[in-house]
């Protein structure tokens, strides 16, 4: 039957009510908060990024931040919202001081919808203004105004005071983690040297910028002194370490384009022509690029980002002069750059060095890499390894970032996956048997071993994460010790050769459920004992247990619940204090009785009631 399509179907909806019906198209995903680039961090960072411009613009050199998930709430020392247009800057949409270049320039939020989305979906919100000993404030219950005060004198600083408390409705279940929290911090005190934020009571401060992102960031100490190149507009950080792969992080006027764009794109290719041209030799490029990590923020009026969530830079020009972004950041580079390595000689040997030690390894492996990748051809096209999605992951196709791929062991699982899976957005890879510890191997082993191989090659990341298929890479296992094997063999390959799919939040672990608790009527999963325990309780005596001892045992129909709308995924993250080498080391390497004692000392054994 065909459904009539009328005047009656047409619908106008308000600001208020498009942002609170579609609210993905202004914060992206929702979640809750288990990603760092969930909406409730979203909410966060568009109220601290106005903040962020006062600071720009030369006002408040002091951030108050408490994060809670009750409330949140922010308090700048810049100039504070005009008085007069206190409700409209947080309710109006398009409506926002930003439009005008004399009073923001070079900052994040131009479009006029930041903190509106914050007011809109929050089950609180408040806004203070405070300006010359006068104060204003205004109090919105999902974005309607309840309260609004008139204008009082006030002996507060200047600046601008906002308190928000998610609405549980949409945000559902959702918890702040405080690592997101203070990684986000961190890069907007990174990026404005001398500012200082206070996050429920801890400071955060940076004197050297992005000499200091890197220095805290690496994992494992920089071949030679971290390079840090500045002008007005732009900022960069350069220097190797000995890992595989190539690591970034690129901002835009402060804004974390964690998915690169333009400037990025320009970085990469300015360092390779400005050492190629140092060096005068015609160096490959993924020989200078390898082990790189690097920094860069550039500044741009009215920058151009390719969503609201601003994280990726679309600009081509360099406003007001019309020069190219491209051309700008080759200019700098090609100078500054060049000028540092004739001033540091022993920094530019160890650099030259390091590129050739990468280009010996290239050629030492060609031969193997040609025959491996004609390997990886025969076998996905007979679709023994890989049952593949149809949209595969692709920058510019939409919808690309719901694509995951599953990575399972033995014909049960995966064939229980494949059953149950969205054949649009889901792929699924089969493990034979348990992987390879590869840990103190040389990427040489990616091309031999023939599971490595064609898992490298099912995710297209031989040459880096430009070219990865699938925006989520999940880690689906057995629930027993031999899945858990697996899965710290996987995450030993993808750590040892490929870290930047973890660095960059790619790497998941899937839970599924360990019980199923029924009765005729109602069926509970649970992912813990204590699940387990309240279910028998709220089914009562009657109620069924089944112990899931495999992915196997799941029924594709029951499956289809846990990778869906319900899909319960733990972010695979490392943080600042986590050296790459020595976690491998300890927990992967050869020192079986250091691992031993470190069992027996941490052992819990729980007693039987």
């Amino acid at each position: 039957m065909v459904s009539n399509y009328t005047e009656d179907n047409i619908k106008s909806l308000s600001p208020l009510e498009h942002v609170r019906t579609r609210p993905g198209m202004y914060i992206g995903k929702l979640g809750d908060g288990q990603s760092a680039d969930d909406g409730i961090y979203v909410l966060l960072k568009e109220v601290i990024d106005n903040s962020i411009d006062e600071y720009m613009m030369g006002f408040g050199k002091t951030i108050e931040i408490q994060v809670s998930d009750e409330l949140v709430s922010v308090r700048d020392y810049g100039r504070g919202i005009p008085l007069g247009k206190l409700v409209d800057v947080v309710s109006q949409m398009n409506t926002g001081g930003k439009y005008d270049s004399r009073a923001f320039k070079k900052s994040v939020g131009l479009n006029g919808v930041g903190t509106k989305a914050v007011n809109f979906l929050s089950n609180h919100f408040t806004v203070k203004a405070f300006r010359e000993n006068e104060q204003k404030t205004a109090v919105f219950a999902k974005g309607v105004l309840v309260e609004s005060s008139g204008v009082e004198p006030s002996e507060e600083k200047n600046g601008t005071y906002v308190a928000f408390a998610p609405d549980e409705n949409i945000f559902k279940g959702y918890h702040y983690q405080m690592d997101y929290v203070e990684s986000m911090i961190k890069n907007y005190v990174y990026l404005n040297a001398g500012l200082t934020i206070n996050l429920n009571g801890q400071k955060f401060y940076s004197k050297n910028g992005l000499l200091d992102l890197l220095s805290e960031n690496m994992n494992g100490d920089p071949l030679y002194p971290i390079i840090h190149l500045k002008e007005e507009d732009i900022e960069v950080a350069i220097t190797h370490g000995n890992h595989y792969g190539e690591e970034y992080y690129s901002f835009t006027n402060g804004q974390h384009t964690t998915q690169g764009g333009t400037h990025l794109i320009a970085y990469r290719e300015a360092i390779v022509k400005t050492i190629r041209e140092f060096y005068n030799k015609n160096f490959e490029p993924s020989d200078i690029r390898t082990s790189i990590v690097a920094a860069i923020n550039i500044k741009v009026e009215e920058p151009v980002f390719e969503s609201q969530t601003k994280t990726k830079l679309g600009s081509k020009e360099m406003e007001p002069n019309g020069r190219s972004i491209r051309n700008f950041i080759i200019d700098f580079l090609k100078k500054q750059l060049d000028d540092y390595l004739h001033k540091n000689s022993e920094s530019a040997e160890i650099m030259f060095n390091k590129i050739i030690a990468s280009e010996k390894e290239r050629k030492a492996i060609s031969g193997v890499k040609k025959i491996a990748r004609e390997r990886a051809k025969q076998v996905s096209l007979h679709n023994k390894k890989l049952r593949d999605c149809k949209l595969h992951f692709d920058t510019n196709q939409e919808g690309a970032e719901h694509t995951s791929i599953f990575i399972t062991e033995g014909d049960s699982a995966s064939g229980s996956i494949t059953k149950a899976r969205d054949v649009k957005t889901q792929a699924v890879f089969s493990l034979k048997g348990k992987p390879l510890n590869s840990y103190g191997l040389t990427k040489k082993i990616v091309y031999t071993n023939e599971e490595f191989n064609l898992l490298q090659a099912a995710l297209n990341i031989e040459d880096g994460l430009d070219t990865l298929r699938y925006n989520k890479v999940v880690i689906a296992t057995d629930a027993d010790v031999d899945g858990m094997h697996i899965r710290l063999l996987l995450i030993t390959f993808f750590l040892q050769f490929f870290p930047d799919l973890i660095k960059n939040n790619h790497l998941f672990i899937l839970e599924t459920p360990l019980f199923r608790v029924r009765n005729k009527t109602k069926t509970i999963y649970c992912y813990s004992e204590e699940e387990k325990l309240k279910a028998i309780e709220e089914i009562g005596k009657a109620a069924e247990i089944t112990r899931f001892k495999g992915l196997g045992e799941i029924s594709p129909k029951e499956f289809s619940e846990f990778i869906g709308e319900h899909i319960k995924l733990n972010q695979v993250t490392l943080k600042k204090y986590d050296k790459i080498d020595q976690l491998l080391e300890f927990y992967m390497g050869k020192n079986t009785p250091d691992r031993q004692d470190f069992i027996v000392n941490n052992l819990k054994i729980e007693e039987e009631v």
